[in-house]
């Protein structure tokens, strides 16, 4: 077989890199993705879901500074399957040819994506799977705007100590999740004693951590509750509609604006956090409110 005819019908990492330019790029990859959608053309496709198989490859701007193995500093796995899940949850679509320009737009518009391949292959129309591949580039990639709907505004709900080990955690949880939003949950301090540091710069990595613990205990009171650290997790977390909390030690501590020291309270970090999620509204179940002036709406429980 001729090469360019093997090339033709290699797997989409293949052609990323046989035409690549002389300083290779980075890649990243999703490979076999299988999921089920109402698409096609045809009345007889109609309200029959079919298997869909994706194959996409991106190419990536390099970081530049180290990653640290920080997963805030990559284009995370999850973007691509978030890009495929969002675009077969709105209209749908004819065409897998519109589908895949969708998807690549959608992942263009991450800052580090240069170059994407999408295949998109239908397995139950024959024998064999019928498909379209693309390729799409930033510079030929239309800008994208945030239409209505896409952004996510959550709630955030702090819950100091007290209310974390109340009875009634369950229908206060209950009660939040009723509102309709994605739910981002904070904590305060534990009620016992902590060490105490002379450093100001030590005691706050102490309480950050004594923090932390009240998130895992909240996590252990209610199985509905993931404890997440970093902003990709978070983002994945509140696009897949879990009830989330917040670990803040990283984002805190990685943060050049964050607060810090004695203004560092918990409640004040929940604010914060609320005001970098662009959320609908902080909720506090204690006793302490945030400082006055804030962009997001506080409410006491």
């Amino acid at each position: 077989m001729p090469s360019d005819i093997r090339l033709a019908f290699a797997h989409p990492e293949d052609r990323a890199a046989a035409t690549s330019p002389d300083n290779p790029r980075d890649r990243i990859s999703l490979r076999d993705h299988v999921v089920s959608a109402d698409i096609g053309a045809f009345q007889t496709e109609r309200g029959r879901p079919q298997r869909l198989r994706f194959n996409i490859v991106v190419e990536v701007r390099p970081a530049d500074a180290p990653i640290a193995d920080d997963v805030d500093r990559i284009l995370s796995y999850d973007r691509l399957t978030e890009a495929v899940a969002a675009e077969l949850a709105g209209d749908r679509l004819n065409l897998l040819e519109t589908l895949a320009e969708r998807v690549a737009e959608r992942i263009l518009a991450e800052p580090p994506a240069l170059r994407v391949f999408v295949r998109v292959e239908k397995l139950d129309r024959g024998p064999g799977a019928l498909g379209v591949e693309i390729v799409r580039a930033r510079a030929s990639a239309p800008l994208r705007s945030v239409g209505p709907g896409e952004a996510l505004h959550p709630v955030v709900a702090h819950l100091d100590a007290a209310a974390v080990m109340a009875p009634d955690l369950g229908a206060r949880l209950d009660r939040l999740i009723a509102r309709g939003r994605p739910l981002v949950l904070t904590v305060g301090l534990p009620e016992a004693a902590r060490p105490a540091a002379t450093a100001a710069l030590v005691q706050q990595r102490i309480d950050l951590l004594a923090i932390e613990q009240m998130a895992w205990v909240l996590a252990g009171r209610d199985r509905r509750c993931l404890v997440v650290a970093s902003r990709t997790e978070l983002d994945h977390a509140i696009r897949q509609g879990r009830t989330v909390v917040w670990a803040p030690a990283k984002l805190i501590l990685d943060s050049h604006d964050s607060p810090r020291g004695a203004t560092g309270t918990p409640v004040t970090l929940a604010l914060w956090l609320a005001e970098q999620l662009a959320a609908e509204r902080l909720i506090v179940h204690g006793a302490t409110l945030p400082p006055a002036g804030s962009r997001v709406p506080v409410e006491r429980a």
